[in-house]
């Protein structure tokens, strides 16, 4: 096989994505190198993610070069990716999981002992997603949220310089670039009660329908077990017919007697009351349909 082309944007953390791909493809004798591409997202910095137009914006500009055949790949995080793909790619496969939480990030000046999450009164918290707005409002009706773009080193640089008393990440970004951060006090949020958005914490590589050679190769690095899971999370959001801006949660995870355990969550805005939908199965079939059934009671879509 001649060397893969891996499509990437340019961000610190879609590099580690990019150059753990390449580790993986290299421990099973295949060569790769990099092409960094910048997306419509990495180029419209002033925006939250629920004013850009359209599903799929840190990812059309990669696709577009799939579709040309200049790239014979692309490495992405999974929950930014539309539940549909556009003619001719496919997913080929999935990652692990890293830990799939998010997590509270309070600058220590700000951190209040014997308040709940340690908020101060009013805190400033940062988040441009609307399923973490809704999630942190619930637990603390008194913060004032404000948005915040960049990618997630220059999200900690402003909440350093005093911009916010807290941010709110995803925990996998912080665990794969292996930040420093010392200078905050952390919170893990439990997944089951803060829970994240569909996929969070995987991986998903994409390439042309067409080029069997390359599929076949990346179904060597996939993690079928994983899938069963991503599959009820992401097939929830297909049926909500939502983009990776939509105020839902979905987190199910498998236990070692082979049960599914899924928590969901879903905003009608921040002055409602969430609706949440916890169910455990034997099986995956027809379980994001339930749960489906099960948030959207009395929410008009």
């Amino acid at each position: 096989m001649n060397k893969l082309i891996i499509g990437t944007r340019g961000s610190k953390l879609a590099l580690w994505q990019a150059y753990y791909t390449q580790d993986r493809l290299k421990e099973i004798g295949v060569e790769s190198e990099l092409k960094i591409i910048k997306t419509k997202g990495d180029k419209i910095q002033h925006l939250s993610f629920d004013k850009i137009e359209g599903k799929g914006f840190f990812t059309k500009e990669i696709e577009d070069e799939l579709l040309a055949g200049t790239i014979d790949l692309a490495v992405h995080s999974m929950k930014d990716m539309p539940t549909t793909q556009p003619e001719g790619l496919s997913l080929a496969a999935i990652s692990y999981r890293e830990d799939a939480a998010d997590c509270l990030v309070i600058r220590k000046e700000a951190a209040t002992q014997g308040k709940l999450l340690q908020l101060p009164e009013h805190a400033i918290v940062g988040t441009s997603s609307a399923r973490r707005k809704a999630l942190i409002k619930t637990f603390r009706p008194d913060v004032v949220l404000k948005d915040i773009r960049g990618n997630v080193p220059t999200r900690l640089q402003k909440l350093k310089e005093g911009q916010f008393d807290a941010i709110l990440l995803a925990i996998a970004g912080i665990n794969r670039l292996e930040l420093d951060m010392s200078d905050f006090e952390m919170i893990r949020l439990n997944p089951k009660e803060f829970v994240p958005a569909p996929a969070q914490g995987v991986l998903t590589w994409q390439t042309k329908t067409d080029n069997m050679e390359v599929r076949r190769t990346l179904r060597k690095l996939h993690r079928s077990d994983v899938l069963q899971c991503t599959n009820v999370e992401r097939k929830v959001l297909r049926l909500l017919d939502g983009g990776c801006h939509l105020p839902l949660g979905v987190f199910c995870e498998a236990d070692d007697m082979g049960y599914y355990h899924v928590c969901a969550i879903l905003s009608g805005g921040l002055d409602q009351e969430l609706n949440v939908v916890n169910l455990s199965s034997s099986t995956t079939k027809n379980l994001a349909e339930t749960i489906f059934a099960q948030l959207t009671q009395g929410v008009d879509l």
